[in-house]
């Protein structure tokens, strides 16, 4: 995908009457748009209610991404879950349930303002 679509806004998300620009599937233009209440706005938009669990999540990626530069893969989020959560929480059934629009890497990866994952269509 080149620059040209990057740079293309196929929908917007509206943040404090604010317009935020995303692709089609809600994955932000520009990261530096992100705040909690656009995490809001998108999970109000997608039917999901964030708990305190979502936004663990959330910034587990949000840090993990600034730390490493590219998004934890869905391994890593289930051993960190695992160990802090527990395994009847910390794991890939669990993630997927409370992330149901694909999971901790594509609807989470949205909630966080994180781009889309190489690959990911």
């Amino acid at each position: 995908m080149g620059d040209a679509y990057r740079d293309t806004a196929a929908r917007v998300v509206m943040v404090n009457g604010r317009a935020v620009p995303t692709d089609a599937e809600g994955y932000l233009i520009h990261p530096e748009d992100w705040s909690e209440d656009f995490a809001r706005a998108l999970a109000r938009e997608e039917g999901l209610t964030l708990t305190d669990e979502h936004w663990q999540v959330i910034r587990f990626i949000r840090d993990y991404y600034h730390e490493h530069r590219v998004q934890p893969q869905v391994r890593v989020m289930i051993k960190h879950f695992a160990a802090l959560w527990g395994p009847e929480r910390g794991n890939n059934h669990y993630l997927h349930e409370i992330f149901p629009r694909g999971g901790p890497q594509k609807q989470g990866n949205r909630l966080a303002g994180v781009l889309r994952t190489k690959g990911e269509h």
